[in-house]
């Protein structure tokens, strides 16, 4: 009998803790993700737009982006700061620009 009352109470607190993280995850998603009040103007690059938010970062994130470029010899695509440019072409490395064309 106090196997099953020990079953029985292991269930119960594995079902109450997953229970208890879901509802924490939804709540940080729906503070990450909720609109502004109806009655206060969005500022100007803060989203707004159809959806009526933008993720935390967006512009900042777009600031820091850069150009990627495709490597002519593998396809790869890497940062266009570490391009090596021969013959016209990017390339990811020193050792494919040197190689002949396939």
């Amino acid at each position: 009998m106090s196997r099953i009352v020990f079953w029985l109470a292991l269930i119960f607190l594995v079902f109450f803790a997953v229970r208890s993280k879901i509802r924490s995850a939804q709540k940080r998603n729906q503070q990450q993700f909720r609109q502004p009040p109806p009655n206060q103007e969005v500022p100007p690059g803060q989203g707004g737009g159809a959806a009526g938010y933008r993720a935390r970062g967006t512009e900042k994130a777009l600031a820091d982006a850069e150009t990627m470029l495709e490597c002519a010899k593998c396809g790869i695509f890497f940062p266009a700061s570490e391009a090596v440019h021969a013959h016209g072409r990017d390339y990811c490395c020193a050792a494919h620009a040197a190689a002949p064309a396939a």
